[in-house]
């Protein structure tokens, strides 16, 4: 039997304060989940008319001033192909005072500035166009027969000899009938030239493009093949979904429903206060009677893999690769559960045979490439350690919630 997917939105207050909050439920069990106060504005994505205020040449970068409030740390190899407002052109060296397009593809994290790229994104459900990399690609995660026939819809697109961007189709593209497809590249190439073009004669701080609310962006974002409901308890974020499914994906309007029970909440109903309290806790029981320690340290995420209480009959390396299958699969949610990025190094309990260590390597790799976050899983070290890494793109889960307690 095919396990569910809901995309749930809904409201409730964490330390006192009214969140809104975004999360993904499989079989009853809630797989990512994403916060922020209600009426907050995102910034991830948002593209600003940038001032590079200093270049530090030892570590690579340019400090861009994007207005008042908010600074940002651009690479300068994100440059490779940036648009600039003041007559700098192409091909010089950057320098203070320079006015630059600039995105915002990272959020702060632990007191770091927001990571800025001049290599502008934007996304829609079945295609990304970047200003970056021009090439014309097609997602690896798409059958030979589906990457030929998307090839074949851009084909006129290679042929453009002036294209100041490039296309890559999304994995949804694969649903897409060629009229959805093409629609959605004419609304991303019109939003391409509002920026990309008429923003070099912009002003200095200007915002270029804000980014659609997170709850918008989960839907946009969201394998549709993997979902059979959107439910949210909020009648004007209900609104606004209709709206965006009723121009992008008419198809999925009648997956969408408002929840209107008054005397069971919906984030009760899909147990969002556990899922919260869980990424909050270090350890995590597993059904075996094992368990997991997660911990964040300044330099990476280690994860410790426990047999605990399991009481299985067999000899000790079958019960030893029988929890350590169950924890592989736990840890690639609980990683995609709390957002955990960067170098991450899990102590799985030690076996001696080869064949089960090669197995375990190849079940947490099939799991992690259901995470829609990049992941890599690297090797198994001579001290049985595995290590792997998650692409870097929002802050981890439990800093929006500690956040909250400055608010």
């Amino acid at each position: 039997m095919r396990k569910l997917n809901k995309l749930v939105i809904t409201e409730m207050y964490l330390r006192e304060v009214l969140c809104t909050v975004c999360a993904i439920v499989k079989d009853q069990k809630v797989i990512e989940l994403r916060l922020e106060p209600s009426g907050k504005k995102n910034i991830l994505n948002n593209i600003y008319v940038g001032q590079i205020e200093k270049i530090a040449t030892n570590i690579q970068a340019a400090f861009v001033r994007l207005n008042d409030s908010v600074n940002g740390y651009l690479p300068l190899n994100q440059c490779e192909h940036a648009i600039f407002t003041d007559g700098h052109r192409e091909g010089q060296p950057l320098r203070p005072g320079d006015q630059i397009l600039v995105q915002i593809n990272r959020d702060a994290m632990k007191g770091k500035l927001p990571a800025l790229t001049a290599n502008l994104n934007f996304s829609g459900k079945f295609l990304v166009l970047t200003t970056g990399n021009r090439k014309i690609g097609i997602s690896n995660k798409l059958s030979k027969e589906e990457s030929s026939k998307l090839s074949k819809w851009l084909d006129d697109e290679r042929t453009l000899s002036d294209r100041g961007y490039g296309l890559i189709a999304r994995t949804n593209a694969a649903d897409a009938s060629k009229e959805e497809f093409f629609h959605e590249l004419d609304i991303l190439r019109k939003q391409y030239e509002k920026v990309a073009v008429y923003g070099r004669n912009r002003t200095c701080f200007s915002l270029l493009y804000e980014s659609e609310p997170f709850y918008l962006a989960a839907v946009r974002d969201i394998y549709g093949r993997d979902l059979d409901e959107i439910v949210t308890d909020i009648p004007d974020i209900h609104t606004k979904i209709s709206d965006y499914l009723n121009e992008f994906q008419p198809e999925k309007l009648a997956i969408l429903n408002l929840y209107q029970d008054k005397l069971l909440p919906l984030y009760k109903l899909h147990s969002l206060e556990s899922a919260i309290d869980e990424i909050c806790h270090e350890k995590i029981w597993l059904k075996s009677g094992g368990f997991l320690v997660i911990q964040q340290t300044e330099a990476f995420v280690s994860i410790d893999v426990n047999s605990g209480k399991y009481t299985g009959k067999k000899k000790a390396e079958e019960t030893y690769r029988k929890i350590n299958l169950e924890a592989a699969a736990e840890i690639a949610r609980q990683l995609r559960l709390r957002n955990l990025s960067g170098i991450i190094l899990i102590d799985f309990i030690n076996m001696q045979n080869t064949d089960h260590q090669d197995e375990l390597f190849h079940v947490l790799q099939k799991h992690l490439r259901k995470d829609p976050v990049k992941c890599t899983a690297v090797d198994i070290t001579p001290l049985h350690i595995l290590e792997m890494t998650r692409q870097k793109v929002r802050r981890p889960v439990i800093e929006d919630i500690h956040s909250l307690s400055t608010i």
